[in-house]
């Protein structure tokens, strides 16, 4: 099923046609809260009772014009404004195709290291997403040049890429705020692990090589996944390294496992909720679906619900 969900994000007439069928629209909404910021926003407002954080995304990728970008870049400001007046928990996660990486990197740098300036007086971090694994150097390259400039700086790293753990010694000494997810893409064996178990393990791997960082406070560490099972191992591991849970956080998507997140957060983890929304979000959606088999069977409920 996976490598046919990976197939669908890359069809160009199924991204055109699907988003039209009014169960398809009906489905999403089990992962995202609805197109506009204000859903997104009034979403956030239920996880604060809950003492749980929000990091929001809009959805979109792989821009062709650059006046694309600049009028992305002030939605995010806007956003960045909309957080601090209601005193949200709330990060903001950006992709940097989005932002013109394809067509121009130095300016796509340019509104990235605005936006981290403008997060910053909020007190709260930038994350840059990766995407797939032709653009993980280039987008290494924006980190590590944004970092010389802004300390509140974030980036997503995968791990079921072989590369991973050396591009995690190499950040180390940046002092690297880095949320760690499995990876949804549909990448060749030869530079990614594609069997769960693999994963599974690159995952408690990462996760191990960063801990001793996280609780030295020199790695703010976000672990970015709905397998609970995994994190229980992880968190027995820092237990017995004299590692407080509170080293790490534990983020989830929205719609996903809220009853664990709740669990969670009441056990004492720091947990944070990825909101997503946008009228973009076709690809998005059918890379969640792919990541783990029992989202098509949530999918299915809210069609046949």
């Amino acid at each position: 099923m996976r490598p046919i969900l990976l197939w669908m994000a890359r069809n160009r007439f199924l991204k055109a046609w699907l988003p039209r069928i009014w169960f398809v629209r009906r489905a999403v909404r089990r992962f995202m809260p609805g197109d506009t910021v204000e859903a997104a926003l009034e979403a956030a407002e239920t996880f604060r009772p809950a003492g749980i954080g929000v990091l929001f995304t809009r959805l979109g990728e792989n821009l062709s014009d650059m006046t694309e970008a600049q009028a992305i870049a002030d939605h995010y400001h806007g956003l960045l404004d909309k957080i601090r007046a209601r005193g949200l928990d709330a990060e903001v996660s950006v992709k940097p195709t989005q932002l013109g990486l394809d067509l121009d990197p130095d300016a796509t740098f340019e509104h990235l290291s605005s936006l981290a300036g403008h997060a910053a007086e909020g007190g709260g971090v930038l994350w840059i997403d990766m995407e797939g694994s032709a653009y993980v150097d280039p987008t290494l390259d924006l980190y590590k040049r944004l970092k010389k400039r802004h300390a509140n700086v974030g980036i997503c790293l995968q791990a079921y890429l072989r590369r991973t753990p050396a591009d995690v010694n190499a950040l180390l000494p940046l002092k690297p705020a880095i949320r760690l997810v499995k990876g949804a893409y549909n990448e060749p064996a030869a530079i990614a692990f594609r069997r769960k178990a693999e994963v599974d393990a690159a995952y408690q791997s990462l996760s191990v090589l960063m801990l001793p960082h996280a609780g030295k406070g020199k790695l703010r560490l976000g672990l970015g996944t709905h397998d609970t099972a995994l994190i229980g191992q992880i968190s027995e591991y820092a237990r017995g390294a004299g590692i407080p849970i509170t080293a790490f956080e534990v983020e989830m998507l929205y719609g996903i496992r809220q009853d664990e997140q709740l669990r969670l957060v009441g056990e004492g983890y720091r947990v944070l909720t990825l909101i997503s929304y946008g009228e973009a979000w076709y690809a998005w959606y059918m890379r969640r679906l792919a990541e783990r088999p029992a989202n098509v069977l949530f999918a299915l409920r809210q069609i046949l619900g």
